[in-house]
């Protein structure tokens, strides 16, 4: 564990960890890192590392602390590790890159928290699988997975094609004692979710509401690719300027955690759709009480739900309807 936090001092705090990678070259940078990692495998480590691009394992993600395929951190050794995080660092902004390994951070809280009684809790027990052979030439993609913390990446031609599906968690969402109280690091997107709810007008929430019962997380699956239904809940074009500029902010912040290459292709992917958006509530509305919500778009799903440890455990995921994984449907 010392190690991984030295490690993400230096990657994280120093100006030498800031990503510098110009948009046009984030394909190849990550061509170059998964290379550089797999070359310091041993050949033990590579059969759990990687795969071929067509291998069912590379749709088989989850988000749950459970037994997984790919190389843990674990076991690898220093030079490993760094090589690893350097791969995580070309598929995330900074600030994405602070919230991945505050999420692994985080299983040291529920260890302590938890006495044992619950499941492995080690912030080491994260995974990196490599589909294909990275390159600038060949189709191939990689994988960063545990607990709360989903990252699928597709490449072509020595670009990324898709950067979901994408899901990060937070347990607990709001640190309520110890060394680190105070903590929230999904704060960027539970802040603009108690704007627009606090700022609808009673018409404008009886569109928004579609349940007054907030579904259990277990609900959104962990498919290949989401099931397109018809879009529920309150429509773009009934919010006033401002409201829409907050909905707008809200799926920044999901955005925000990819580098400028990946973000700025799904930015301008909203905004040829601006105008089809949705937001959908389920739950009261009333943030302490079990709640979700839902953002569609033709292209875009967003799902939020917090409803476990007293609505202060959160799952939430960013994935695209026609585009995760690659597969165009």
């Amino acid at each position: 564990m010392q190690r991984i936090a030295t490690f993400l001092a230096l990657m994280i705090l120093s100006p030498s960890g800031i990503s510098l990678t110009r948009a046009d070259e984030t394909g190849s940078s990550m061509a170059d890192a998964a290379q550089r990692f797999v070359a310091s495998l041993d050949d033990a480590q590579k059969a759990k590392a990687t795969f071929t691009f067509d291998s069912p394992e590379r749709f088989n993600w989850h988000w749950i602390p459970k037994e997984r395929k790919g190389l843990a951190f674990k076991v690898l050794k220093p030079e490993q590790t760094a090589l690893a995080f350097g791969l995580l660092n070309t598929g995330l902004s900074t600030r994405g890159m602070i919230r991945a390994t505050t999420i692994m951070s985080m299983e040291e809280i529920l260890r302590v928290d938890e006495h044992g009684t619950g499941p492995v809790r080690d912030s080491e027990l994260y995974f990196v699988s490599v589909f294909g052979n990275p390159s600038d030439a060949a189709e191939w993609g990689w994988r960063v997975e545990g607990h709360h913390l989903a990252l699928n990446y597709t490449l072509r031609g020595g670009k990324v094609v898709s950067a979901t599906p994408f899901m990060v968690g937070a347990n607990p969402a709001v640190v309520r004692d110890g060394p680190r109280k105070g903590l929230r690091n999904l704060a960027d997107i539970e802040g603009p979710t108690d704007a627009l709810l606090k700022s609808l007008t009673k018409e404008q929430l009886g569109l928004a509401v579609v349940s007054g019962t907030a579904p259990d997380v277990t609900v959104t699956p962990n498919s290949a690719q989401p099931v397109a239904t018809a879009p529920e809940g309150i429509a773009i074009d009934k919010l006033d300027p401002a409201q829409r500029e907050t909905l707008l902010n809200l799926i920044r912040a999901y955005v925000a955690n990819f580098p400028e290459s990946i973000s700025d292709d799904l930015l301008r992917q909203i905004a040829r759709s601006e105008s089809s958006l949705h937001f959908a509530w389920s739950g009261p509305a009333d943030r302490s009480k079990p709640h979700s919500f839902r953002i569609q778009g033709p292209t875009l799903f967003i799902d939020f739900n917090d409803t476990q440890n007293n609505q202060n455990h959160i799952h939430t995921f960013y994935r695209s309807f026609v585009n995760d994984f690659g597969v165009s449907n």
